[in-house]
């Protein structure tokens, strides 16, 4: 096993909750949400309330029948990527999306270090990781010691790591109740894919009945003057890793302690905030995942962190030495 392959395989954690039991199934309808456009959408696509399941079967079949032929017709093998080291560009058109669970910040790094090293070689198509993390203040490329007012070692006293990133962008916080998402996606136009990750959580958080928008010159989510969602992307030979993070049900008073995003006054809000209601997660992190791959034009597909673990391991060791980013 090489090097990356074995920094991934002890970061994913052994009681992370998948969205799906599945391997490699379509996205579920979420149980928990309210019907609103996307999820009646994915209940259709489902064929969930349409159909007997011998039907839908039928369909699933004769869908199986016609990717492998149209694959044929374009001269490529119609196989699964990260299956014995063999990308499959007639799967590209799908967004692979995995629940981690709660993680460190650093298993997190690890964790899209190797998965964009598989992305870059075509090893997978494209992904999206969804997480949480443990209580942490993040240092973009332009931070500045202005941004940690307090000093790191006061920050580290109250039980929040302070670690350097190489996203863009400035300091911001992570803990539990806040959903990062981090898609490791090929991309050509860097702003119009920023563009594209707001316009995500805007929309998911419409399906929430709470009005979030887009400040001119800022980055990131906002209701009204208050941040509810943050922005920072690395790319590297044209492969996204870091994302977004949207508060859902956090603590806020870590970010009184900083100066959020190097905006001076700023005031944060969340899910809960705005509209009181508890136990949103499991609900908005679908909302988030069929968003992005909307704006994103793919069909979501729900894997585990083992399937993901597979395929890095299957492109380490079809790639033995580490590209450099």
């Amino acid at each position: 096993m090489t090097r990356s392959a074995e920094a991934i395989r002890p970061r994913f954690p052994n009681d992370a909750r998948m969205i799906d039991t599945g391997m490699l199934k379509r996205t579920p309808v979420p149980s928990v949400c309210s019907s609103t456009a996307s999820t009646a959408t994915a209940a259709a696509k489902a064929g969930q309330r349409q159909a007997p399941r011998s039907r839908q079967r039928r369909r699933r079949a004769q869908k199986r029948s016609a990717d492998a032929i149209s694959s044929r017709l374009r001269g490529r093998r119609s196989r699964e990527p990260g299956i014995r080291g063999v990308a499959s560009v007639s799967m590209s058109a799908e967004l692979w999306v995995a629940n981690l669970g709660r993680i460190p910040y650093a298993d997190g790094v690890a964790i899209q270090d190797s998965l964009r090293a598989a992305r870059q070689a075509d090893a997978v198509p494209d992904l999206l990781l969804l997480l949480e993390h443990d209580p942490v203040y993040t240092k973009g490329r332009r931070s500045e010691p202005a941004d940690l007012p307090m000093g790191e070692d006061w920050y580290r006293g109250q039980g929040i790591e302070v670690a350097e990133t190489s996203r863009g962008g400035r300091v911001t916080y992570h803990g539990p109740g806040q959903l990062v998402g981090y898609p490791i996606v090929r991309v050509t136009d860097v702003l119009e894919y920023v563009r594209k990750l707001e316009r995500a959580v805007i929309r998911a958080f419409a399906e929430e009945r709470v009005e979030a928008e887009i400040r001119p010159g800022l980055t990131g989510v906002w209701v009204g003057e208050r941040k509810i969602g943050s922005i920072g992307v690395h790319v590297s030979r044209g492969v996204t890793m870091h994302g977004l993070a949207v508060n859902v049900d956090c603590d806020l008073q870590p970010f009184e302690w900083i100066v959020p995003c190097g905006i001076d006054g700023v005031r944060m809000t969340s899910l809960y905030v705005e509209t009181r209601r508890t136990g949103a997660m499991p609900c908005f992190r679908k909302r988030i995942a069929w968003q992005l791959a909307e704006q994103l034009g793919l069909r979501q597909r729900i894997v585990s962190p083992e399937r993901l673990l597979s395929a890095a391991e299957a492109a380490a060791a079809d790639t033995p030495e580490a590209v450099p980013a």
